[in-house]
């Protein structure tokens, strides 16, 4: 008997033990930003200033969450998306940055856009440990986990375009004269990196270059300059106010070069057509998501759910404006991160589920494109495909290319 009670009395404290450990081991973890109902998501857009044109981008990542919040949420909880103006200017970021982080409590902010605007973030983010992510900013500072382990982009960094770009020219034009127009700042230093770098010994074809400033009220000059240097092959690195009016002055001024402009200005509604669409025909960029104006894509299943979304969620949205399609791809892995995270809603593990993202792929990017990620890579994506814009809307041509910058961070 006193061994069936010694027996007893040790099960009693197993059964108590599992009932002890039980609840902890499903125990939710939150930090600032998440509770059982809600995910506090920042965003940080040019509404207002030289780049607004991009804060339709923001408004789409707005309306994509209602309709998550409509199906139920991520887990169960709803997300309560909080975005800011800063005008696209860097001290204006940051204390937009701040008011999320330590007044809204935020759990992270996602998509704050431009490079100047991210770069005058980053050390604030870094330091408070809250995550910086999916950066609206090819900058390759963005994919630098080893100092800056709380920021992340997801777009084709700028160098691995550049160096797209480079490829193609030297396959196909290696005798030419280049002439590059780029914006100042880190941006434009890293897409004209990426094209040096990747003509290599080919580098003295860039016979001219001209910088401008985001608010510069006209760049008239700065092409009449790069006209008159002698170049058959124009790029254009700028925000689209600056290459609509680069696309524009080119063709008023008769110049028929081999055109190529960032994928970052590539939209129809706020580049194209604002510049001419004559003016635009034969300009070449690349692409790595599906095109609204493609008619290649009319009758794709994913461009059609778009298409009910924006009617939807955002009827005053243009669908011919390829930025639409950017932000809605953008808040689809931003939940994705989110499912990937459960109950473990701590900006730590929001950092590493970022990290740990195998063979993503959303049906508005182009096939063949996937975003993978580590703990020693902070590039989602880094293949691309050439297009051609016939006059009305863009072409692809060639393969999809994988950028060649790898993992070097920019200095």
């Amino acid at each position: 008997m006193p061994g069936r009670r010694k027996n007893l009395a040790a099960l009693a404290m197993l059964v108590a033990g599992v009932l002890v450990t039980a609840p902890a081991l499903a125990q939710k973890k939150y930090d600032p930003g998440a509770s059982d109902t809600e995910i506090r998501i920042g965003n940080i857009m040019p509404y207002s200033g030289p780049a607004s044109s991009y804060g339709v981008i923001g408004k789409t990542e707005g309306a994509f969450f209602k309709m998550i919040n409509e199906q139920g949420g991520i887990n169960g909880r709803k997300i309560n998306f909080i975005s800011y103006d800063d005008a696209y200017s860097p001290p204006k970021a940051i204390e937009q940055a701040r008011k999320l982080v330590e007044s809204d409590e935020v759990l992270l902010i996602f998509q704050s856009l431009g490079t100047p605007s991210n770069s005058a973030i980053m050390k604030y983010m870094n330091t408070k440990k809250v995550p910086q992510l999916f950066v609206a900013s090819g900058g390759t500072k963005f994919g630098d986990p080893r100092n800056f382990p709380w920021t992340m982009g997801f777009q084709p960094n700028y160098q691995s375009e550049g160096r797209i770009y480079a490829k193609y020219i030297r396959d196909h034009f290696p005798d030419s004269k280049i002439a590059v127009f780029w914006q100042n700042d880190d941006a434009g230093k890293d897409q004209f990196k990426g094209l040096k770098d990747g003509l290599g010994d080919k580098a003295s074809m860039i016979i001219a270059d001209k910088s401008y400033e985001v608010s510069d009220p006209s760049i008239d000059s700065q092409i009449v300059a790069l006209h008159d240097s002698g170049a058959d092959i124009f790029f254009s690195w700028a925000a689209p106010k600056g290459s609509a009016q680069a696309i524009r002055k080119v063709g008023e001024l008769g110049w028929k070069p081999k055109f190529f402009l960032a994928n970052t200005a590539t939209s129809v509604a706020s580049v194209l057509k604002p510049a001419g669409l004559e003016y635009s025909k034969d300009v070449i960029s690349t692409a790595y998501l599906k095109d609204p104006t493609d008619p290649t894509w009319d009758k794709d299943p994913a461009v059609v759910k778009w298409r009910e979304f924006m009617d939807k969620y955002y009827p005053d949205g243009d669908k011919a404006n390829a930025n639409n399609i950017y932000g809605y791809v953008q808040a689809e892995a931003m939940a994705q991160v989110l499912k990937q995270c459960g109950d473990n809603l701590t900006r730590e593990n929001v950092m590493k589920q970022a990290a740990n993202l195998k063979d993503f792929h959303t049906d508005l990017m182009l096939p063949g494109i996937m975003v993978n990620t580590s703990p020693d890579d902070y590039f989602p994506i880094e293949q691309m495909q050439l297009m051609r814009f016939n006059g009305q809307a863009w072409e692809l041509f060639g393969e999809v290319i994988t950028g060649e910058v790898g993992h070097e961070r920019s200095q």
